[in-house]
């Protein structure tokens, strides 16, 4: 038998994961219209610390093997987080976001893997950019429907990728360079066990927004 790309091992290791991601109670009642745009708002604050997490670490990992061959501009979206904040909670809103504890997690693990475990970062760098190119487009749609956001414009343009033309391409060629990851199979392994901890870390992360915002009934 023919052993499985590696792309396809890290998409089934992890779908459980990605499951409760799904199924998580924020998340449910947040794409079901059952809270104020204020809950959409708090979830795009917390994005933002982790998408500075990531993008503020493309700098030390320039020219890493590893981690290099990921790293395209035409992904970066704290820009476009920053922006759909200051649609979503007004021009002071630098002084009214703050990460939850969660999240303060979530970055942290993504500084420490980029600092010390390039092959790490790409598991978080993996399971964050090719969900928003993938999933990320069905918030999109429910938000702008849900709370009057124009399409693909300020609030939702976290998830619109203007500068890749054709997603469906590129999504291939980022598992292609999955498939081709430069490292031996014991680290492929935990490359795999960090993708699900990402899982984790980032299903911890809706647990701590839906203290503040019950589910419901």
């Amino acid at each position: 038998m023919s052993t499985p790309l590696f792309s396809s091992v890290i998409r089934t290791a992890s779908q459980d994961r990605h499951t409760e991601a799904e199924q998580a109670p924020f998340m449910n009642d947040l794409l079901g219209g059952r809270f104020g745009v204020e809950a959409f708002a708090r979830y795009t604050e917390q994005l933002l610390f982790v998408y500075r997490a990531l993008e503020d670490s493309d700098a030390l990992l320039a020219g890493d093997p590893v981690a290099a061959p990921f790293l395209s501009p035409e992904l970066r979206r704290a820009a476009e987080l920053e922006r759909d904040l200051r649609h979503l909670l007004g021009e002071d809103w630098r002084d009214r976001v703050a990460p939850l504890p969660a999240t303060e997690r979530y970055a942290a693990r993504i500084r420490e893997v980029a600092a010390s475990w390039p092959a790490g970062y790409v598991a978080h760098h993996y399971t964050r950019y090719l969900g928003d190119l993938s999933g990320g487009q069905v918030i999109r749609r429910i938000a702008e429907r849900t709370w009057g956001l124009e399409s693909k414009g300020d609030g939702v343009r976290f998830y619109v990728f203007e500068a890749i033309g054709n997603p469906a391409a590129f999504k291939r060629a980022y598992r292609e360079r999955l498939d081709a990851l430069p490292v031996d199979e014991l680290e492929k392994r935990r490359v795999v066990e960090e993708c699900r901890s990402a899982f984790a870390l980032n299903n911890a992360v809706f647990a701590d927004l839906g203290t503040l915002f019950p589910a419901s009934a």
